[in-house]
């Protein structure tokens, strides 16, 4: 399922919102300028300053300390794989879901929010594979914390969605608790199956699925830590 649009209006501008996305595609664009290669500048640069978890932990304190560990939970949360559909799916879920959450928040809310969720998405990771030389990068612990306050907030918006398999393909109109429902129900089979094959969960080109649900569970908590008294729509 690909969403498309909700039928949610937003009554102010997603500040926050756009310019998150215009961080993201710009540090994408700065990776592909540097090769598209496996190794090289682009994969020197993901490694500084990709989130890994041994450098956590502190179970590979002799690799270098620059930047410092934490400042690479930061980081790591506006950089992606090459491969474009990486960068284009999480900003089109952020762009659809993230304008009605900061809507509820506001703009300052809202940036502390996916900030936390984004750190807390990398901690989650991090506790199913401490010793993982592997950087995680990627905004979707952060986009996955905007999921789980949209579905307590919006839970029956319509999502329009592009639904198909092989070669058929159809839009249909789908309630978000639906449509984040099965999603948040695939992260977990998903993570799973990760530990079952003791595979550790988060390498490059791979996904970090306990990220997800990591931000996914922060989300519904920030939502009611952060949210301002007056009541949003439902």
């Amino acid at each position: 399922m690909i969403p498309l649009r909700d039928d949610v209006p937003s009554r102010s501008v997603p500040l926050v919102t756009i310019a998150l996305i215009v961080l993201n595609v710009v540090v994408y664009l700065y990776e592909v300028s540097l090769g598209v290669g496996g190794d090289g500048a682009a994969k020197a640069f993901i490694f500084e300053f990709g989130a890994m978890p041994c450098r956590l932990t502190g179970a590979c304190a002799g690799l270098d300390d620059f930047p410092s560990p934490m400042v690479t939970v930061f980081t790591s949360m506006f950089m992606h794989s090459i491969n474009p559909m990486h960068v284009v799916g999480n900003m089109l879920y952020l762009w659809i879901f993230g304008d009605n959450v900061e809507d509820a928040l506001g703009h300052g809310r809202f940036l502390v929010f996916y900030l936390l969720a984004g750190v807390a998405a990398a901690i989650a990771q991090t506790l199913t594979a401490p010793r993982s030389h592997v950087p995680m990068i990627g905004a979707s612990g952060a986009v996955s914390g905007v999921l789980g306050a949209y579905l307590l907030l919006f839970p029956y918006a319509s999502i329009l969605t592009l639904v198909g398999f092989a070669f058929f393909w159809r839009f249909v109109h789908v309630p978000a608790m639906v449509m984040i429902g099965v999603w948040i129900l695939m992260q977990l089979i998903l993570g799973y199956l990760t530990v079952s094959a003791s595979t550790g969960g988060a390498e490059i080109g791979g996904v970090a699925w306990f990220a997800h649900i990591g931000g996914f569970l922060t989300g519904v908590v920030l939502l009611f830590l952060l949210r301002p008294r007056r009541s949003a729509r439902s």
